[in-house]
């Protein structure tokens, strides 16, 4: 580790959010980037990087202590267990990854004595939005999830509401008052059932990133909204924290809001 500075591997060094990571890390004076995953820019340099086709070819040339992965919902598992079979730490910034997914990580994290941090969206005030969402959710026992993307977001719902879904269930069980078997009609209407939340996904021009926990009782009702702008750049503070806190992790932290605040 050069001058004690954490090594980095950012894949997807040149897409949306990775790139404005990999230019915050050039800057930082903790942080070391020791190589780049793109299949579109792979044999170039990103500052004095190498940029690799794969995040197999980047580990198995450069050691590195943390993998930053902003690819893809279809290659994040795959890439999470390359990293861990190689004794590199993971901070997980993609989507696509279920609970069971999330069980198998934690698993074989632990049993290397590595850490993985993941979330749903780095941004903190997201973090404050879902950590809200989860203490209204010990009071208020209705509530449903919508995912607003821009529409070319391949999966659905995005990581961030399915994390969030999964979590309000560990608050306490959604209760429906017609249940989705009762529903007259289309059955779909009512969203995907995630651990008994309904999570609806808009996916249309003119959004970037938003979610919405709305929660409801008799004659009053209560939402709480996040909307991310057109830059990447609240996403870059949220998963270098990360970066920095993986090493001292063993094990799965899920979500930033339980990385800053613990645990509800």
């Amino acid at each position: 580790m050069t001058e004690n500075k954490i090594r980095l591997c950012i894949a997807g060094i040149t897409g949306w959010t990775g790139s404005e990571i990999g230019k915050a890390v050039i800057l930082s004076r903790d942080f070391e980037l020791a190589s780049a995953v793109s299949r579109k820019s792979a044999g170039q340099k990103f500052e004095h990087a190498s940029v690799y086709a794969t995040v197999e070819e980047a580990l198995n040339l450069d050691p590195v202590d943390v993998l930053i992965d902003y690819t893809s919902a279809l290659s994040i598992k795959d890439h999470v267990h390359q990293a861990l079979d190689r004794n590199v730490n993971v901070v997980v910034g993609s989507s696509g990854l279920s609970s069971e997914d999330f069980e198998e990580i934690e698993k074989k994290a632990r049993k290397k004595d590595l850490g993985v941090i993941a979330s749903g969206n780095f941004s903190i005030t997201a973090a404050l939005a879902k950590r809200f969402s989860l203490m209204a959710a010990n009071h208020i026992p209705h509530f449903e999830v919508i995912d607003y993307s821009h529409a070319e977001k391949i999966d659905a719902p995005s990581g961030t509401a399915r994390e969030l879904a999964e979590e309000l269930s560990q608050v306490q069980i959604n209760k429906m008052a017609i249940s989705v078997d009762e529903t007259a009609g289309y059955k779909e209407a009512r969203g995907a059932q995630i651990k008994g939340t309904p999570v609806h996904s808009l996916r249309l021009p003119g959004f970037v990133l938003s979610f919405e926990s709305i929660f409801g009782l008799p004659d009053e009702r209560l939402t709480i909204r996040h909307d991310a702008g057109s830059s990447a750049r609240p996403y870059v503070d949220g998963t270098l924290l990360a970066a920095r806190m993986v090493t001292k992790t063993k094990g799965l932290v899920r979500g930033l809001d339980n990385l800053l605040f613990g645990q509800l």
